[in-house]
């Protein structure tokens, strides 16, 4: 269905509810709307620390740090 066209019967929908339902349906649609501004947000962080090279330092580790002799007491 088309945006414009699903935006115009919601519209229809929205003018004949009663005013209870209304406020249900606002709080949902806010709701909605905050998970996806949420998303957003979330991978912008995500994009713009994958860019920054602040761990960096990271990649240059020595593959393995510790050995099986740095074990002081092993569990079974």
């Amino acid at each position: 269905m088309d945006r414009l066209l699903l935006i115009k019967k919601t519209n229809g929908y929205l003018k004949k509810l009663p005013s209870e339902k209304l406020i249900e349906v606002h709080d949902f649609v806010e709701y909605l709307y905050s998970k996806c501004d949420q998303y957003v947000l979330r991978e912008g962080m995500s994009y713009l620390s994958s860019k920054s090279g602040s761990l960096d330092f990271l990649n240059d580790e020595e593959e393995d740090v510790y050995t099986i002799s740095d074990v002081k007491e092993e569990y079974k």
